[in-house]
């Protein structure tokens, strides 16, 4: 039996599966001491239990991978990735792993990861 988060990932759409995993994978290497946590939506990535220590989130859908960043609000986007209306959190939306590569988004990681470092 795998972990939480193989569950949700062996569960990901066929189209979107790969996506989830390089996104999974990426996000672990940005943060190799993450606690991740998963539930039936998704996978949490954080500096401790619970909601207020999430960082990153992944919520595959049937034909993207939504990646939720906490206090995204507060991160420097220049290049318009994050979307959302909440006052806190915001998310980008992946269906590509050239999505996934792009340099902005990975300043978008390294920008979340500096705030809990």
């Amino acid at each position: 039996m795998g972990s939480p988060a193989d569950v949700v990932l062996d569960n990901c759409t066929p189209a979107v599966a790969p996506l989830a995993r390089a996104v999974h994978a990426e996000l672990l290497r940005l943060f190799p001491d993450a606690l991740v946590t998963a539930d039936a939506d998704g996978i949490g990535l954080g500096t401790g239990p619970g909601y207020k220590h999430l960082v990153f989130t992944i919520l595959p859908a049937s034909r993207h991978v939504t990646i939720g960043i906490a206090h995204g609000v507060e991160l420097p986007d220049p290049a318009g990735l994050l979307e959302g209306a909440g006052k806190v959190h915001r998310h980008v939306k992946l269906r590509t792993d050239a999505d996934l590569r792009r340099p902005e988004l990975t300043e978008l990681f390294a920008a979340a990861l500096a705030r809990v470092r």
